[in-house]
C-alpha cells in the first residue's frame, strides 16, 4: 500500500487549497519573503544531497547530458503546456482571484513549484525505499515540507499549485511498482551519485526560487535517468582503468 505517496500527494493538494483560499488575507511582503526562505531550504536540500556524492565525474556528465537532451526535445516547453492545461483544469474546480503575475513570471514560478514536488532525489529515492522496505518515513517528512511549501506558492499562483499532486502522485506510484526491479540493481554508490544528481536540480530550483539565476530545471531532469547507469559504467569500467 502506498500510504507515503498518497499522503505526499494529499499533503500537496491540501496545502494548495488552503493557500488559494487564504492567499488574499496574507500580505505580499509575507508571501515574498517566504518564497526566499522555502528557496533557501530548497537549497539546502539540495547541498545536503550533494555532500553524498562519490563518483563526480559520472553525476556531471550526467546533468551535462541529460540537459542537453532535455534541450533538445524541449522539456521545458512540453511542461510549460502542461502547467497551463492544469492551471485551467484547476480553476473549474478552486475559486481564485488570480496570481496577479505577468503571464511569463507566473509560467516560471509554476515550473520551479512542479520540479521541486515531483523531481526531488528526496521523493523519487522515497518512492522506491517504500515499495521495496515499506518504510514510508522519508515521504511521511517530505510531506510536512509539502504542506507549506504548496500553501505558501498557492497564495501566489493560485489553484494550479493543487494539481501538481496529480503527476507527482503518478511519477512516485510507477517508482513505487518498479521499486520491486529497480533496488536491487542500485549499489550504495549509486544511490548515493543518483542523490547528488537531484541535489543539483534541487539547488538549480532553489537559485529559481528566489530569482538569482533562471537555471532550465525542467530541462535538466533527465539526467536523474541517466545518473545511476553513468555511476555503475564509470565504477565498473572507468575506475579500474584510472586507478
Amino acid at each position: 500500500m502506498p500510504i507515503g505517496i498518497i499522503v505526499n500527494a494529499l499533503s500537496v493538494l491540501v496545502g494548495g487549497i488552503v493557500g488559494t483560499i487564504v492567499g488574499d488575507r496574507i500580505p505580499a511582503e509575507f508571501k515574498e519573503k517566504m518564497n526566499m526562505v522555502f528557496g533557501a531550504c530548497a537549497m539546502t536540500m539540495g547541498i545536503s544531497s550533494i555532500v553524498l556524492m562519490k563518483n563526480m565525474p559520472a553525476v556531471v556528465l550526467s546533468v551535462i547530458v541529460g540537459t542537453i537532451l532535455g534541450m533538445l526535445i524541449h522539456l521545458e516547453e512540453k511542461i510549460h503546456a502542461g502547467c497551463a492545461a492544469m492551471q485551467k483544469l484547476m480553476n473549474r474546480f478552486v475559486t481564485s482571484s488570480g496570481s496577479g503575475l505577468p503571464e511569463e513570471e507566473f509560467r516560471a514560478m509554476f515550473l520551479v513549484t512542479v520540479v521541486l514536488f515531483c523531481a526531488s532525489g528526496t521523493g523519487i529515492y522515497g518512492s522506491i525505499v517504500s515499495g521495496m522496505t515499506g518504510d514510508h518515513s522519508i515521504l511521511m517528512a517530505k510531506s510536512i515540507l509539502d504542506f507549506f511549501t504548496a500553501l505558501i506558492f498557492a497564495c501566489t499562483l493560485g489553484a494550479a499549485v493543487s494539481a501538481v499532486a496529480v503527476p507527482q502522485f503518478l511519477l512516485f506510484f510507477v517508482l513505487f511498482l518498479c521499486s520491486g526491479l529497480i533496488l536491487p540493481l542500485c549499489s550504495d554508490i549509486m544511490i548515493a551519485d543518483f542523490k547528488a544528481c537531484g541535489g543539483i536540480i534541487i539547488l538549480a530550483t532553489g537559485f529559481r526560487m528566489i530569482k538569482v539565476k533562471m537555471f532550465p530545471v525542467a530541462d535538466m531532469i533527465p539526467a536523474m535517468i541517466l545518473a545511476m547507469p553513468l555511476s555503475w559504467l564509470w565504477t565498473t569500467f572507468v575506475l579500474p582503468l584510472v586507478s
